[in-house]
């Protein structure tokens, strides 16, 4: 474990912002010292052990979140996408006896890898649930960001109504689960002033749901070699009175050699696969940014041509030319991978991440194909859970169920999940 921690380390770990550790330094809070060669903000690990949730981080041996299923459990998912979460929660030990996703091309990815697999390729609002009323153990979904009216203290089911998070609702509502488990980006947490988040938890109260506080999970620290970060909200019927317990965090942050080489994340190094190239121009000025570089790193006269309008706008703009290096995360992946905004250049060549690249920062396992064209599968890897931030949430859903069934006596709803399939069909 090592003694010290830069700005941007500590940043990560409180889930702060860099100019709110630089304030609490100013006023004697969290006071830094200058690393002598770079002068750069450095904190010891001792200063830390005052923050609650970095315990587990400074403890003496790695955090271990595995739990062994003792029963089979079973999940339906919605807005499965590309199975990110999926992957993940079956590598945990549940079984996803269906998945709801309207895109055809990645329904199509989770057919081609999941044969097996019930995939509903509909829209949502087409779907009837009912069929699995008693049936299945946790409804999961990654339901899409829209505002709704929350006024007063109590929000009713049915003023949800138009909104992806009512569809996600209402499957709740008809299957009943143990358990729901509603992801999302971390901006649902401030999206319209909190009430959004208000109103989505009123919501699962009202159909029999005691939601918890939301958590934002950090995926570097669920070995992700990836700074991205997912919203959990979690509802647990009310006549269950079982705590639900958060994955704990990992000390080990992988970077994105670990993500591209063979090592202790994968055992080779990434596939060849396709992927976008940049227009000429753009890759002469990429070619003079260092790695862990982004525009400030170009002679003046470039960032202007580069940043155009914006160069005089102010802020760090740090994603722009951005050009990750091998020993740092990859910062959070987009739906396209030359976005000007949000720049992931490979480290050594002046180009995009591949395809095969992005799913290995998202985690997804080397023989798992993606249909549809390039952009496609970018897209698709893009909006997708990291497969091992889904798996370790999926193990504490497997612990939580695990307390549930002993504690109240549940028996195996089906002891043959072959025999639930066929009667569905």
């Amino acid at each position: 474990m090592k003694e010290y921690y830069t700005i941007t380390e500590v940043a990560d770990l409180l889930g702060k912002s860099k100019e709110t550790l630089r304030r609490w330094d100013r006023d004697g809070k969290l006071p830094a010292m200058r690393e002598p060669m770079s002068n750069y903000r450095v904190y010891r690990k001792e200063q830390l052990g005052v923050f609650e949730e970095l315990n587990s981080l400074f403890g003496s041996s790695d955090t271990h979140n595995f739990t062994q299923p003792k029963h089979n459990y079973s999940v339906l998912e919605l807005f499965a996408g590309a199975g990110g979460l999926a992957i993940g929660l079956e590598k945990a030990g549940l079984k996803c006896v269906a998945l709801n996703e309207i895109d055809h091309w990645a329904a199509e990815t989770l057919r081609i890898n999941r044969p097996k697999w019930r995939v509903i390729e509909d829209d949502i609002k087409n779907v009837d649930f009912a069929r699995y009323a008693g049936k299945v153990d946790v409804v999961t979904g990654g339901f899409p960001c829209q505002a709704f009216s929350y006024a007063g203290k109590k929000l009713g089911f049915n003023d949800a109504r138009g909104t992806l998070f009512y569809e996600f609702a209402r499957a709740v509502n008809e299957t009943k689960p143990l358990i729901c488990v509603g992801e999302n980006v971390r901006g649902l947490l401030n999206h319209d002033n909190g009430r959004t988040i208000e109103g989505m938890k009123s919501v699962l109260d009202e159909i029999g749901y005691r939601p918890l506080e939301p958590r934002i999970l950090k995926a570097i620290f669920y070995q992700v070699p990836q700074k991205r970060e997912r919203l959990i909200l979690i509802g647990i019927r009310k006549d269950i009175d079982i705590a639900f317990e958060f994955p704990r965090p990992h000390k080990k942050i992988y970077n994105l050699s670990d993500a591209l080489k063979a090592g202790e994340l994968f055992s080779t190094d990434v596939p060849k696969s396709e992927g976008s190239a940049y227009p000429k121009r753009k890759k002469e000025i990429l070619d003079l940014v260092p790695p862990g570089g982004y525009w400030r790193d170009l002679p003046l006269d470039l960032q202007k041509e580069y940043m155009q309008k914006s160069f005089y706008l102010g802020g760090g703009k740090t994603g722009m030319a951005r050009r990750i290096s091998w020993d740092e995360p990859s910062l959070t992946l987009t739906c396209s991978p030359a976005q000007k905004q949000t720049e992931r250049c490979h480290p050594d060549e002046t180009r995009p991440f591949t395809v095969r690249e992005y799913a290995r920062i998202q985690t997804f396992p080397d023989e798992w194909k993606f249909a549809g064209s390039v952009s496609n599968q970018y897209k698709q890897i893009g909006n997708a859970v990291p497969v091992n931030l889904g798996r370790e949430l999926g193990y504490s859903v497997v612990e939580f169920l695990n307390k549930v069934y002993q504690e109240y006596g549940i028996k195996d709803k089906a002891a043959n999940f072959d025999q639930m399939e066929l009667a569905f069909e």
